[in-house]
């Protein structure tokens, strides 16, 4: 048995089972944080003589309990009459945290640098385990005599001056990624989702302290990952003073709220830092308004709670009650909010059909850039065009589409022609189903444009699977895009069998260095071929 007492002495929890099975879920816990315990000590029952078990201790170490009291029982001694309880208290083990002055936090930049040298993110095992202290086989007589008080305060005073000491900037996020690894895909590939999602995080202005991974079969229905690594990364948050756990995959509404009571902290998905990034990125009305309605898509399915079960405004038998219930409210305003935005967005979209209807009349050809987020889309069209989109070395780093004119060369005898060149939002792998669909007015951009460039990054090691994901994206588009040539960037940045792979793979793909100006003036003369030849097929 577990009984849990608070520092006045009172008896707040009883359970029957070892600690593991009977600690308190963090949300429950009355105090919660890398600085402090809890305020809690439990007192446990063993019926074998031996110390604290590491599952126990690490049961400690999740509550961060003021100190864990192990009172080993004989099985033998005592018996009452008519049966009852047997034997007494041989001898007893207390356990306590103590401060770890080794522990480092490992900022989003250096995650990155570990994964690229060593080909995948530094295991949970890096981390050193939460330290503790046990002592020796003390009797009740000396356990009786023990300060505790003095014993917790002192060691709140150490947890203190060690959080303050490794405090990390307080304006971002310490996060923890969780990738779990299925029989759908290779290594290779979730080595890449990791890295990836790490970008994503630290665009999103979140420094990635540490990568948990998991190889499964098939995802767990209610914590995606097995109980075991749940516990741990549990433990691991509350080790590095982690704030946020992102998983590599989306969740499920249930699996959110199972996962942030067994943790305590908050949990997210990727879906969900897309959508944060998207929110910083947006500057323009439109882009603004498309990100709205794509979080409140998103959000809604997700509020917690009895759902439309609790509703009772109808009348007759069985419709009583006591009304609307805050949740029900919650719902009904989002969905209310979403039919606004969808129907801003549908005018959007006629808006913009006025304008390329304007264009097309004024028979002006236009380009669209697509391709895989950072590139280097807006690099090639302030190169082309002088125009002064922003930007960095960040995904997603624009998000409001830019047009611009642009001069080629016509015909064979070279005359000027203008044509209108567009940069898109950036696409990435399994881009949210609610993202493209709160984006359409923007997407249209790809469907209505002439011909497209399709910009590969040549130095990200994933470039060819950047190549099919785009193609995926452009070919779930409702209208079917122009013709598309394929722009290899960054080739300054590329080794030369990458290169040569890519020449053989793509004979006929076009390839330059937006950010150093190399081969532009191919590129333009290739673009107007494509040109010619998209014109004269429509």
């Amino acid at each position: 048995m577990c009984a849990y007492i608070n520092r006045r002495g009172q008896v707040i929890r009883v359970g029957v089972g070892t600690p593991r099975q009977t600690q308190i879920p963090p949300l429950e816990l009355p105090r919660y944080g890398a600085e402090r315990l809890s305020g809690i000590r439990c007192i446990a029952t063993h019926l074998k003589a031996e110390p604290p078990s590491e599952a126990a201790l690490t049961a400690m170490a999740l509550q961060r309990l003021d100190a864990l009291v192990v009172l080993n029982i004989t099985g033998t001694g005592f018996t009452r009459r008519g049966g009852g309880a047997t034997g007494y208290v041989k001898e007893a083990y207390l356990a306590h945290l103590t401060p770890q002055d080794s522990r480092t936090l490992i900022p989003s930049s250096a995650a990155v640098k570990v994964e690229e040298s060593q080909f995948g993110f530094a295991h949970s095992k890096q981390i050193q385990s939460p330290s503790w202290n046990i002592s020796p086989p003390l009797g009740l007589d000396d356990l009786a005599e023990q300060d505790l008080v003095d014993l917790v305060e002192n060691l709140e005073a150490e947890f203190q001056r060690e959080f303050v000491a490794q405090e990390v900037d307080s304006d971002n996020d310490r996060v923890l990624i969780v990738g779990l690894m299925t029989s759908e895909i290779t290594p290779l590939q979730f080595q890449d989702t990791l890295m990836e999602l790490a970008r994503l995080v630290d665009t999103a202005g979140g420094n990635v302290l540490q990568t948990i991974q998991q190889k499964r079969s098939r995802i767990h229905p209610q914590t995606v990952v097995g109980e075991g690594k749940v516990q741990e990364i549990a433990l691991t948050a509350q080790t590095l003073g982690v704030n946020l756990v992102v998983f590599n995959r989306d969740l499920s509404p249930s699996q959110v709220r199972n996962l942030e009571m067994q943790i305590g902290i908050r949990v997210v998905d990727r879906t969900e830092v897309i959508l944060d990034i998207f929110a910083q990125r947006a500057q323009s009305r439109a882009g603004k308004l498309q990100v709205e309605l794509a979080q409140l898509e998103y959000m809604q399915p997700r509020l917690a709670g009895r759902g439309r079960a609790m509703s009772r405004l109808g009348g007759g038998i069985g419709t009583r009650g006591p009304g609307e219930t805050k949740l029900e409210t919650e719902r009904r305003a989002i969905g209310q909010r979403i039919s606004r935005l969808q129907k801003e967005v549908d005018q959007l979209q006629a808006h913009r059909s006025r304008l390329r209807q304007r264009r097309q009349h004024e028979e002006v050809p236009s380009v669209a850039l697509v391709g895989y987020t950072n590139a280097g889309k807006s690099t090639l069209l302030n190169a082309l065009t002088n125009a002064e989109v922003y930007t960095a070395d960040q995904l997603f780093a624009t998000l409001d589409p830019t047009t611009r004119r642009l001069v080629i060369p016509h015909g064979e005898a070279n005359k000027p022609q203008e044509i209108l060149i567009t940069d898109t939002v950036g696409f990435i792998h399994e881009l949210p189903a609610s993202l493209m669909d709160a984006f359409r007015a923007t997407l249209e951009e790809v469907t209505e444009a002439d011909a497209l460039l399709h910009l590969v990054d040549l130095s990200h090691p994933a470039w060819l699977r950047h190549i099919r994901s785009v193609r995926e994206i452009l070919a779930q588009m409702p209208i079917t895009p122009g013709p598309a040539l394929v722009v290899f960037n960054k080739i300054d940045q590329a080794n030369s069998e990458t290169l040569a792979l890519a020449r053989e793979e793509f004979p006929l793909a076009v390839f330059i260095s937006a950010s150093q100006r190399l081969g532009l003036e191919t590129l333009r003369q290739r673009l107007a071929k494509l040109i010619e030849y998209a014109v004269d097929c429509s």
